[in-house]
């Protein structure tokens, strides 16, 4: 990641973080240009999810499927069953 220094615009580099939530840091910053010497705080924040991570799909069908009333919950585990192939 590449940052610049709010006043002169020469590079800068991250000296630290720290981390608030996992959705949000504090990038403590410095500039590079040692005539600037500008020392600054940015953030870098989650913004929104564009694809759900696969790892969370089990999760999330489980989760639907306990919010779903009884019988439906019943309907589905039957018409899975049938469709299961022999062993």
């Amino acid at each position: 990641m590449r940052v610049n220094c709010t006043t002169c615009g020469h590079k800068g580099r991250i000296s630290s973080r720290e981390e608030v939530t996992r959705a949000y840091v504090k990038l403590y910053c410095q500039c590079l240009d040692a005539q600037c010497g500008h020392t600054w705080v940015s953030t870098l924040s989650f913004s929104h999810t564009l694809r759900p991570s696969a790892q969370q799909l089990d999760t999330l069908i489980l989760d639907r499927f306990k919010s779903l009333p009884a019988d439906m919950q019943r309907k589905l585990v039957e018409h899975m069953g049938r469709d299961r192939p022999a062993a």
